[in-house]
C-alpha cells in the first residue's frame, strides 16, 4: 500500500501503528517522527509565515473575505496551501490522508479532490478526518487503522492513550483547588483555545477559560483576558515552536494591561509548544495534556515530560 499524508496528526497515527514503510509522500508540516523530513513533500504554504502573528493573521483573513468573481476562484477563497500535482502524481498513492476541520491547519479534502480530479488514471481513495474533540481524534485513529488494517492495534492504541488521561486526572484531581488556566492560541490578535483543550487542560487538574469543547476557537478583546485574569496563562499559538512563539512575545509584553495581570505578577505564564503538542489532533495530545499538568503543578505532578516541549517565561 502507497500512503501519502496531508495531515502531521495522521502521519504520526501511521508512525504508532508501524505502518511508516508504506508512506511515500507527506505535506510540509508533517515533520515527526524525524525520518519522515526525508520523504517528497506535495504542499507548500502560500502565504508568508516568516511575519508577525498579525501579518500571518491579515494574509489569512484576506483570503477568508476575498469576493471571487468566478466558481474557480471561489473553490480557492480558503486555500492557504498548494498541492504538487506532478509530485502525487509520480508517487502514485492508494490513499491519502487530509482534513475537513481546518483549512488554516492543513490541506482540506476540497484541495485534495481539485488535485486528484486534474490526474488521469490515479484513483486513489481519500479519507477525510475531522478532529473536533478528543473523541473524534480517537475515532480518527481507528478509521486509519481500519483503512491500513490494524483496526485492532488501532483499539489497543486509543485505549492506552485514554487511560493514561484518565489516570493524570485521577492523581491531579487529588492536588485541590483548580488553577484557573487560559491558553491562548494566537497572540496577536488574541485567541482562546476551543475544539480539544478544555478537555486537555481538565485531566491535567485545570479549569479552562476562553473555549469550549468541540468547538472553534475563541477571538479574545485584551479587555476579556483582564477581566477574567487567569492563575495561569499559556502561550501555544498554533504551528509556532517555543522558538517562534518567543520572537512573538514582546507584542504581548508591550501591551499596556499585560503587567496587571495576577498570572503575569506570579511568573506563571508558559510557553508550550503549539506545533508538535496542543493543536496537533494525534497521539501526542496526550502529552499536551502531561505538559499542561507539569506547567500547573510543577514537580509535584511527578512524572516526565519533554523538557523541549514547555517553557516557564521571565
Amino acid at each position: 500500500m502507497r500512503i501519502v499524508s496531508l495531515l502531521a496528526s495522521a502521519t504520526e497515527m501511521i508512525y504508532q501503528l508501524g505502518c511508516l514503510d508504506q508512506l511515500v509522500g507527506r505535506s510540509h508540516e508533517c515533520d515527526f517522527p524525524p525520518q519522515v523530513r526525508s520523504l517528497p513533500v506535495v504542499s507548500r504554504v502560500q502565504i508568508d509565515t516568516g511575519g508577525s502573528s498579525a501579518q500571518i493573521d491579515e494574509q489569512i483573513k484576506k483570503l477568508a473575505h476575498a469576493s471571487p468573481a468566478s466558481e474557480s476562484a471561489a473553490l480557492k477563497a480558503l486555500s492557504i496551501y498548494a498541492i504538487d500535482v506532478e509530485q502525487l502524481q509520480a508517487l502514485q498513492p492508494d490513499i491519502i490522508f487530509t482534513q475537513t476541520q481546518c483549512e488554516v491547519c492543513a490541506v482540506s479534502e476540497r484541495d485534495v479532490m481539485q488535485a486528484v480530479q486534474q490526474l488521469t488514471g490515479l484513483q486513489p481513495r481519500i479519507i477525510s478526518l475531522s478532529p473536533y474533540q478528543l473523541s473524534d481524534v480517537w475515532n480518527d485513529v481507528l478509521r486509519v487503522g481500519q483503512a491500513l488494517g490494524k483496526r485492532r492495534q488501532a483499539e489497543q492504541l486509543v485505549d492506552g492513550y485514554k487511560k493514561r488521561l484518565n489516570e493524570m486526572y485521577n492523581v491531579t484531581s487529588s492536588f485541590g483547588t483548580k488553577p484557573r488556566v487560559a491558553v491562548l492560541e494566537w497572540l496577536d490578535p488574541l485567541m482562546g483555545a476551543g475544539n480539544w483543550t478544555p478537555e486537555l487542560v481538565a485531566c491535567a487538574g485545570g479549569e479552562h477559560i476562553f473555549g469550549e469543547t468541540g468547538m472553534h476557537s475563541p477571538w479574545l478583546s485584551w479587555e476579556e483576558l483582564r477581566q477574567a485574569d487567569p492563575d495561569i496563562l499559556v502561550l501555544s499559538p498554533c504551528g509556532f515552536t517555543i522558538e517562534r512563539t518567543m520572537i512573538d512575545l514582546p507584542l504581548l509584553q508591550r501591551h499596556p494591561l499585560w503587567q496587571s495581570l495576577q498570572a503575569v505578577q506570579a511568573g506563571r505564564v508558559y510557553a508550550i509548544d503549539g506545533n508538535h503538542y496542543l493543536n496537533r489532533s494525534g497521539p501526542r495530545l496526550v502529552e499536551s495534556a502531561e505538559l499542561l499538568a507539569r506547567v500547573m503543578w510543577g514537580e509535584k505532578f511527578g512524572m516526565e515530560v519533554d523538557a523541549q516541549g514547555w517553557k516557564q517565561l521571565d
